[in-house]
């Protein structure tokens, strides 16, 4: 079986995943009509996001419900990263991939590289994205050192990058969980935009994207009042692995 798992990661191309397409212009509003019936929300600044052009979206990741309502509520179509091990199963291969996810190996290498080659085509089309920079979920409710994909790529495109505080998501459907607990609130606050132009002026600065990554995770904290630990996120264990 992990033979098997290893070489279905070796097989699949990212670059065939393109993002956001019609069918999930069909898709969130299918979605939407469900889960606010299911969950109470309290959406706050999402008029900030531009209407066109691209523009990043950077949150808090605690939950795995995290992507599905942010992208449930986005005024826009927006493209997401999700891990590879979603690739493993039909099901959310078929799923996740239709309504906008970029498989990403978090281990690195080409097929990593590969995927960021296709999340720059959906900046390159003005298009909107979604990424969490702790790279990983947060199983103890703390927010923890942002990876600096985000910040590579506001500086490569120029383009406008929001924090995103997320809350409530982990009492609805905690990591390493199967079924959620419905009626519950979820929050879900845009920040004011990050102006990237002073770092454009940097971008020679080998340490500009640390500086820029760090700013971006601190406004994230100040939304959701996280405890911010500067180091990053620990993986799971593998003993408590579950399917999504």
């Amino acid at each position: 079986m992990k033979v098997w798992r290893r070489q279905r990661k070796a097989s699949f191309d990212p670059t065939k995943y393109v993002g956001a397409t019609k069918f999930q212009t069909r898709f969130r509003p299918f979605v939407r009509f469900f889960v606010k019936r299911l969950w109470k929300f309290s959406l706050v600044g999402f008029d900030q996001i531009p209407k066109s052009g691209a523009a990043i979206l950077c949150a808090n990741h605690i939950s795995f419900l995290d992507s599905v309502f942010l992208l449930t509520y986005s005024p826009r179509n927006m493209s997401v990263v999700g891990k590879s091990e979603y690739m493993d199963s039909f099901k959310t291969r078929w799923l996740f991939t239709k309504i906008g996810m970029i498989p990403l190996d978090r281990t690195g290498g080409e097929s990593a590289t590969s995927a960021m080659v296709a999340v720059e085509a959906v900046l390159s089309r003005g298009e909107l994205f979604g990424i969490f920079p702790e790279g990983t979920r947060s199983r103890n409710g703390n927010l923890y050192k942002g990876r600096t994909g985000a910040a590579r790529l506001a500086l490569k495109f120029g383009c406008p990058v929001f924090p995103v505080g997320i809350t409530g998501t982990s009492e609805i459907m905690a990591p390493d969980t199967v079924m959620p607990k419905f009626g519950k609130h979820c929050k879900i606050e845009i920040g004011s935009p990050i102006d990237t132009q002073k770092y454009l002026a940097r971008a020679d600065d080998p340490d500009v994207l640390r500086q820029l990554t760090d700013e971006i995770m601190v406004r994230i904290q100040a939304l959701t009042k996280q405890e911010y630990v500067y180091d990053y996120a620990p993986k799971r264990s593998s003993a408590n692995r579950t399917h999504i």
